[in-house]
């Protein structure tokens, strides 16, 4: 009841679409880079997924992972400035051997995020836009959705407006990574490279790409992964989205789908 409850409330069209001049309202989803844009002090911006399943299927076993209510909440605190807050209330994992035929289930809730993103130009994300985000993983969540032990890391977001209707991006991120293990942490790079196409003036489409290199000391590998995102914006201050991804190469899950709605309030 209470997710129906708040899936309603983002749904809702704010008055907000009626003026002239609309809020600054920039989804990070979908997409698997970040953004240089940040909310306006004092306002509170809402990703809300009300999908997200990630198939991951090899020779040997069977991986689906769903999560409910994974969120993220964005508060402007200066007129380039805001803190954020990411968590998983709640995530299903399902694991099948392909052996034996044995099926494990668990239910955990997920590690949540704490970030400050620190604007550098443009904090509309309009033109040249670039800044920093440095964040820190708490391990509020169990094995095996969360890590287990605290992570930290810096996403380099960098976007720019080829046209009205044509934008092009580059995310970096350095991590220090909790192990597989949860007794530690390495080294863990990623660059996601996106274009983002302005349909019309409610709707883009994003198409992008990601190689991430984990040094896990079980096992160093590289993931390679494409995405193709929806942003419609149905008013001024809410907006829906969905991404489908599919991996590139056998250390990348096969694919994730989600979906969900935005809202600035």
């Amino acid at each position: 009841m209470k997710v129906a409850v708040a899936t309603a409330a983002l749904l809702l069209p704010a008055a907000a679409w009626a003026q002239d001049e609309g809020p600054r309202f920039c989804p990070n989803r979908p997409s698997l880079e970040s953004s240089a844009c940040t909310t306006e002090p004092g306002r509170v911006h809402v990703e809300f997924s009300v999908a997200d399943w990630t198939l991951d299927d090899d020779a040997g076993e069977r991986n689906d992972t769903i999560l409910g209510g994974d969120f993220l909440a964005r508060l402007g605190v200066g007129s380039s400035t805001e803190v954020q807050l990411a968590w998983t209330p709640v995530a299903y994992a399902r694991t099948r051997d392909k052996a034996t035929g044995a099926v494990s289930r668990v239910a955990r809730p997920g590690d949540a995020r704490l970030a400050v993103r620190q604007n550098l130009a443009n904090p509309d994300g309009s033109g040249l836009s670039y800044g920093l985000e440095p964040f820190v993983t708490l391990p509020v969540g169990r094995s095996p959705v969360g890590a287990g032990t605290w992570g930290a890391g810096v996403v380099l977001p960098v976007t720019y407006d080829v046209s009205d209707t044509v934008n092009v991006g580059f995310t970096g991120e350095l991590d220090a990574a909790p192990d597989d293990d949860g007794r530690g942490r390495h080294l863990q790079y990623s660059g996601v490279a996106a274009t983002s196409l302005q349909l019309t003036r409610a709707l883009s489409l994003t198409v992008e790409g990601e190689l991430l290199r984990d040094r896990d000391p079980t096992g160093h590998e590289t993931q390679a992964l494409a995405g193709l995102g929806m942003l419609w914006k149905y008013s001024r201050t809410r907006a829906f989205y969905a991404e489908a991804i599919g991996g590139l190469n056998g250390a990348s899950p096969d694919v994730q789908l989600y979906a969900g709605v935005a809202a600035l309030f």
